[in-house]
């Protein structure tokens, strides 16, 4: 990475990109966005990618990233406590104690999928 920020930059981009195709009503993880992205260890990158896409011109389904597990570690830097989990709710997602219910199922691998 440069000291302006260049790589991450371009990093946090592709990032957004990848994340704009995860399709409705299914779910993908950090670590799947970096393993597509060529970065497997870069998970904690797509994190921070994911807490500041908020401020993006374009809108980032952040909502639709969750941990390996299927949980709802993003749902702090949402508006609110459940917006991360009611917008997963619109989509069909069932949501318990911030776990992705029949997560393997909705799993959005984009190694594969793309």
């Amino acid at each position: 990475m440069t000291p302006s920020g260049k790589a991450e930059h371009s990093f946090f981009d592709q990032v957004y990109q990848l994340v704009q195709q995860v399709p409705k009503g299914r779910v993908t993880t950090y670590g799947a966005i970096a393993k597509a992205l060529g970065s497997g260890l870069s998970a904690r990158m797509v994190g921070w990618a994911m807490n500041g896409s908020h401020s993006g011109v374009n809108p980032v389904p952040a909502h639709r990233v969750v941990n390996r597990n299927g949980q709802l570690t993003g749902k702090i830097h949402f508006g609110s406590a459940t917006e991360m989990q009611e917008l997963l709710e619109n989509e069909g997602i069932a949501v318990e104690n911030d776990t992705v219910i029949n997560f393997r199922e909705l799993f959005w691998d984009p190694a594969n999928e793309l």
